[in-house]
C-alpha cells in the first residue's frame, strides 16, 4: 500500500507546565531538592564546630589517664553521657603523636562516660589531688548535647527522602510511561484530529473492497443517525486480516486521519509484561480512557500477540499471563458491561492462531481480508509511489505492474526506493526502466556476486541446468512464463531464472503438474546431456517433493487416495504425537508422491529430447552472455501460443474502461448566440 511520507500526528506526552497537577509536581521537586541539599550540608558541615583542630575519640580508661596526668586544661560534660576535653599545648604531641609536636592547634579528646554523677565524683577526686599538690583545678562545665536539628537531619531525613523519592517517581518522573507505580496504565498513542500531515483514504491505493469497509465504519461515527434510525447498530469491531505488507496498518492510519473522533493505537505486545496482572490492567485502562472520550476508536496492531487460542500451548498452565490478558480483552469487548460508542479495530497476519471467542460476532462483527494486490491494484500502488521520483520516458507503469506478481504494497515501495538508489549509484539524472528491473532482481534474487570465481565445468553445468528450466517452462502451457535467466551468482544461488507467475484464483491438477515438470527440468537436463547430477538442484527437488506430497495428502489429486485430505486448518495436531492417518496410508502417500515425481521427470526428459537443439543454443548463449531474456528464448524456440493471465487482465480492464467511457453521456456544447438574436 502507499503512504507518501505522511504520518499521523501523535499527542505530545511532555507535561504541560500550566496544568495544576504539573504545578504540584514542580513544588514536590523543589522540596525534594531542598531536603537533598540539607542532608548533604548536614553531613559535610554538621556536628559541633565550636572547637577547631583535630578531635580524637578515646576509651574511658585512656581518657581518665590523660585527665590524671595533667594532659587537659578544661572539660565539658554533656547530658548524653559524653565528655570532651581540651588538650594542653604541652601534651599535644603525647596525645596526637610526635608528628604534631609544636603545632599551634587546639585539639580535643572525647569519650563515652558511664554516667554524669559517676564522672563528677571522679573529677572531684582528681581536683582534690591537684589541690593537695598545689595545682590549679581543672575547669569542669556541663552542657547539653549537640544541636537537635543536626540529629533530625542525620536520623530522620534519609527516611523522608526515600518516601519522597517513591512519591515523586509515581507522580512526576516518567509521567508519559505511567511511572514506577503506573505499569498497569495503557500506553496508547492518541492521534490528534485536524492536523494537515495526516494519512487519508486518498493515500491508500489498490484496496478497494477493504477501503470501502473501513470507510463505512468512519461514516458510522460521522453520521450515526443514518443507520440507527432504521434500527441498525454500529458494528463493535473489525479485524483486518492479510499477509504482511499489504497495508493493514496503513488502513488504520487512514481511519485515524479521516474519523473526527479520538483514536487510540496500541500494539499487542504492549499488553505483555513481566509482571503478573499488568496486561489485564492495561486492557481495563485502555477501554476506560476510550469510554471517557466516546465515541472513539481503539486500534490493536498485531493482536495475535495476546489473542492466541487458549489451551493450545502444552508448556503453560491456565494461569498464563497472556491468557488472563485475553480474558480481560474478551470481557471488555463484549462482556456484562456495555461498550457503547467504542469501536475496536485490530490487525493480524495470523488469523489462524486467534481464539475462536475473539473472532465471534459481537466482538469482531467484520473480518476484512486485505489480500495481495492484483495487477490492476499494483498499477495504482505504483502510481502513488512513483510521484516523488524523477522518471524518464522508458518507465511504463503497466509493465512494472506485470513484472511484480505477488508483490505487496511494502514490496512495491521498496522497489521504487531501490530503483532510485540504483539510478543515483550509476549517476543517472532520472530513474529509468532498467533501474526498476535491476531493483526487482536485487529484491527477488539478492545481490550479484560478480567476484565469485567459477570453473568452466561449473559454468557449463549451471548453464545446462538453467537452460533446462527455461526450455520446459516455455513449452508447457500452464508453467510460469519465463522472464530472464542468468548464471551470475546471486545471494546463495549460483544461477537463477525469473518467471512471471500466473495470478490464478484457482489451481487445478494440470497447472500443478506443469509446474512440477518445469521444476525438474534442471535435473533432467543434467542427467540427459551431461550424464551427471549435482547439488545445484536441491531447491528444485525440495519444492517439487513438497508439491507432490501436497497433491496426495492435501488436495486429493491421487488415484490411490482420491477425494481425501489430511490438511488440518484448525491446528489441533500441531502439538500431537500421532499423524491423522495410519502407517498403511503413509506408505501409500509416499508411493504416490514418488510416482508423480518420477512421471514428471520422464516427461521433462522427453520434452528436452524433442527440443535438444534449442536447449543447447540457450545453454551456449548463457555461457557466452551470462544473461538471456524472454526475447532471446522466443527467437530460439519460437513464440509461445498462449497469453499470460496478466496480459488478459490488463486487456480486460482496458476494454471495460473503454466501454464505460463510450457509455458515458457526452455533454452538449452550449449554443453560441448569433448576432441577429435579440438580447434577453
Amino acid at each position: 500500500m502507499a503512504e507518501q511520507n505522511k504520518r499521523p500526528t501523535v499527542r505530545n506526552n511532555r507535561p504541560n507546565p500550566n496544568d495544576p497537577k504539573n504545578k504540584g509536581r514542580n513544588w514536590l521537586s523543589i522540596v525534594f531538592y531542598v531536603l537533598m541539599f540539607g542532608l548533604l550540608a548536614a553531613w559535610m558541615f554538621g556536628g559541633d564546630k565550636s572547637e577547631e583542630g583535630p578531635q580524637k575519640d578515646l576509651s574511658y580508661t585512656k581518657f581518665q589517664s590523660y585527665v590524671r596526668n595533667d594532659a587537659i586544661e578544661s572539660l565539658v560534660i554533656y547530658d548524653d553521657n559524653t565528655a570532651k576535653a581540651k588538650v594542653r599545648k604541652e601534651s599535644y604531641g603525647i596525645v596526637f603523636g610526635d608528628a604534631a609536636k609544636g603545632e599551634e592547634a587546639k585539639g580535643t579528646i572525647k569519650a563515652l562516660i558511664p554516667s554524669v554523677d559517676e564522672f563528677t565524683h571522679f573529677m572531684d577526686s582528681v581536683n582534690e589531688e591537684r589541690h593537695e599538690a598545689d595545682k590549679s583545678a581543672i575547669d569542669v562545665s556541663y552542657a547539653k548535647s549537640r544541636d537537635y536539628w543536626y540529629l533530625i537531619l542525620v536520623n530522620v531525613l534519609p527516611f523522608l527522602l526515600i518516601v519522597l523519592f517513591f512519591v515523586w517517581m509515581s507522580r512526576g518522573i516518567g509521567s508519559a510511561a505511567g511511572g514506577i507505580f503506573g505499569v498497569g496504565k495503557a500506553r496508547a498513542e492518541v492521534f490528534d484530529k485536524g492536523k494537515k500531515d495526516k494519512v487519508t483514504f486518498k493515500d491508500v491505493a489498490g484496496l478497494a473492497g477493504a477501503k470501502q469497509e473501513v470507510e463505512e465504519i468512519v461514516e458510522f461515527l460521522k453520521n450515526p443517525k443514518k443507520y440507527t434510525e432504521l434500527g441498525g447498530k454500529i458494528p463493535k469491531g473489525a479485524l483486518l486480516v492479510g499477509p504482511p505488507g499489504t497495508g493493514k496498518t496503513l488502513l488504520a492510519k487512514a481511519v485515524a486521519g479521516e474519523a473526527n473522533v479520538p483514536f487510540f493505537s496500541m500494539s499487542g505486545s504492549d499488553f505483555v509484561e513481566m509482571f503478573v496482572g499488568v496486561g489485564a490492567s492495561r486492557v481495563r485502562d485502555l477501554f476506560r480512557q476510550a469510554k471517557e472520550k466516546a465515541p472513539a476508536i481503539i486500534f490493536i496492531d498485531e493482536i495475535d500477540a495476546v489473542g492466541r487460542a487458549r489451551g493450545k500451548n502444552v508448556m503453560t498452565g491456565g494461569n498464563d499471563e497472556r491468557e488472563s490478558t485475553l480474558n480481560q480483552l474478551l470481557t471488555e469487548m463484549d462482556g456484562f458491561g456495555t461498550n457503547s460508542g467504542v469501536i475496536i479495530l485490530a490487525a493480524t497476519n495470523r488469523a489462524d492462531v486467534l481464539d475462536s471467542a475473539l473472532l465471534r460476532a459481537g466482538r469482531f462483527d467484520r473480518q476484512i481480508h486485505v489480500e495481495l494486490p492484483d495487477v490492476q491494484e499494483r498499477k495504482e500502488i505504483f502510481g502513488v509511489h512513483l510521484r516523488p521520483l524523477k522518471l524518464d520516458n522508458t518507465v511504463d507503469v503497466d509493465f512494472l505492474a506485470k513484472q511484480t506478481p505477488g508483490f505487496s504494497g511494502a514490496d512495491i515501495a521498496n522497489v521504487c526506493n531501490e530503483a532510485a538508489l540504483i539510478a543515483a549509484r550509476n549517476n543517472h539524472k532520472k530513474v529509468g526502466k532498467q533501474d526498476f528491473m535491476d531493483a526487482v532482481d536485487r529484491i527477488v534474487g539478492g545481490l550479484e556476486r560478480k567476484t565469485k570465481i567459477m570453473t568452466d565445468e561449473e559454468k557449463k553445468s549451471i548453464a545446462f541446468h538453467e537452460a533446462g528450466h527455461a526450455t520446459i517452462s516455455w513449452m508447457l502451457r500452464w508453467a510460469n512464463p519465463l522472464v530472464k535467466v542468468t548464471i551470475v551468482p546471486r545471494g546463495m544461488a549460483l544461477g537463477a531464472a525469473w518467471y512471471l507467475p500466473e495470478e490464478r484464483q484457482l489451481t487445478n491438477e494440470e497447472h500443478i503438474l506443469d509446474e512440477l515438470c518445469s521444476l525438474l527440468g534442471g535435473r533432467a537436463a543434467e542427467q540427459l546431456f551431461l550424464k551427471q547430477t549435482s547439488t545445484g538442484a536441491l531447491n528444485d527437488l525440495e519444492r517439487a517433493t513438497k508439491q507432490a506430497y501436497a497433491m496426495v495428502a492435501y488436495y486429493g489429486m491421487s488415484d490411490q487416495l482420491k477425494d481425501v485430505s489430511f490438511y488440518d486448518s484448525t491446528g489441533r495436531y500441531e502439538y500431537g504425537f500421532t499423524k491423522p492417518y495410519s502407517e498403511t496410508t503413509a506408505e501409500i502417500i509416499d508411493k504416490e508422491s514418488a510416482r508423480i515425481i518420477a512421471e514428471q521427470m520422464q516427461r521433462a526428459r522427453r520434452i528436452l529430447q524433442e527440443n535438444e537443439e534449442g536447449h543447447h543454443a540457450l545453454a551456449n548463449m548463457l555461457i557466452e552472455k551470462e544473461v538471456i531474456t524472454s526475447e532471446d528464448v522466443e527467437r530460439i524456440l519460437g513464440p509461445r501460443p498462449w497469453k499470460s493471465r496478466g496480459d488478459e487482465i490488463m486487456e480486460a480492464n482496458a476494454a471495460n474502461a473503454a466501454l464505460a467511457a463510450a457509455a458515458k453521456p457526452k455533454r452538449r456544447a452550449p449554443r453560441k448566440k448569433s448576432d441577429d438574436q435579440p438580447a434577453a
